[in-house]
């Protein structure tokens, strides 16, 4: 951004800092949390952090047509409480949930309460300290909650879809929709990072984004082996119904480590569940979770073929497995995106830090 360059958004003059938060929430501008004044010198240094004009384009929400410009996403950046360092990866962030496939406009206004989930690889999370450990789902670590939230004001505010506007249609919602922003726990992974698996190039940084519903999390203590976890997964997979077509599988690094001591491929967690994390189709019925439910190219469960065996899953790959977490816990987790996956797909993009 060079010196001419003029921010054109509505400025207001307030008293002070107290002043600012108090008329943000009165204006619906905060997410229920106080925010940081975004002055004009703290949003050029956001902008700064990304070396981006204040009028680049960042996205165009494909369904209302609200237009994403670097300087919106800075000054929601500002509010969340983010570091210039920071807006990297928010930039690629935004990108990625106004591609189509994502369907930002249908996950915010669904009944069923999903929010948008970062996972973020490469050497940029040692860079900015994105939490992949201890906890790091939970709080106490400023760029995973601050990425997170800069995220979900930039829907809310630019966008416009929240509660207040009644476009958010969650019947329930969850914490997720706050912030939720982690880093993949690469040091102690069996195999290659998300972003990888994805067609990133080893070396470069990303942020895959995911339209999460509330995670299940889960101890399994005494299995030992590849095969004993993962069956562990499928009792949690089951109650979704077949055909799931994307599934996060948050796997702890004391679960990793017996993936990495028996040599496992990330490809044969995805093709162990799918030939084995199966039901016939009469137990599926039973379960009352068919009504809906489709598989192999859309033809409904024939309740006539009671014996046929069906899997949780669409296909292999619909198994997202990550390594997240601290040692010392085998506590592990699944999480659904909305829709299962049918109308709402991960994305992934490079976070670009124009060094």
């Amino acid at each position: 951004m060079t010196s001419s360059t003029r921010l054109t958004s509505d400025s207001l003059e307030l008293p002070g800092a107290l002043e600012a938060i108090e008329t943000y929430f009165e204006n619906g501008w905060s997410d229920g949390l106080p925010v940081v004044p975004p002055t004009p010198e703290a949003v050029s240094a956001m902008l700064e952090g990304a070396k981006l004009a204040p009028d680049a384009i960042l996205g165009i929400e494909p369904v209302k047509g609200a237009v994403i410009t670097a300087e919106k996403a800075a000054i929601n950046a500002v509010m969340a409480g983010c570091k210039p360092e920071y807006m990297p990866v928010v930039v690629a962030a935004v990108e990625a949930i106004m591609q189509p496939e994502f369907n930002l406009h249908g996950i915010t206004v669904s009944t069923m309460g999903a929010a948008i989930m970062l996972i973020v690889n490469g050497p940029i999370t040692e860079e900015i300290e994105i939490n992949s450990g201890v906890s790091a789902f939970g709080p106490g670590h400023r760029s995973n909650a601050t990425i997170g939230r800069a995220v979900r004001l930039i829907v809310q505010n630019v966008v416009g879809t929240n509660s207040n506007d009644g476009l958010d249609k969650a019947t329930l919602g969850h914490p997720g929709k706050y912030t939720w922003c982690v880093a993949e726990n690469e040091a102690v992974l069996p195999w290659e990072p998300l972003h990888e698996t994805r067609g990133i190039a080893a070396g470069e940084s990303a942020v895959t984004v995911v339209s999460g519903l509330s995670g299940t999390q889960f101890g399994e203590h005494e299995a030992s082996t590849p095969e004993g976890i993962l069956d562990a997964f499928a009792q949690r997979l089951y109650p979704m119904g077949p055909g799931v077509k994307q599934v996060i599988l948050v796997i702890c690094p004391e679960h990793a480590a017996h993936f990495t001591e028996a040599g496992w491929q990330k490809e044969q967690v995805g093709k162990y569940l799918y030939e084995n994390a199966r039901k016939p189709a009469s137990e599926w019925i039973a379960m009352g979770l068919p009504s809906g439910a489709q598989k192999d190219n859309n033809a409904k469960l024939d309740p006539d073929n009671g014996d046929e065996l069906i899997s949780v899953l669409d296909s292999p790959e619909s198994a997202i497995p990550i390594v997240v977490g601290g040692a010392g816990g085998a506590w592990s987790a699944v999480i659904p995106p909305w829709s299962l996956g049918s109308r709402s797909k991960i994305v992934t993009r490079i976070i670009d830090s124009k060094e």
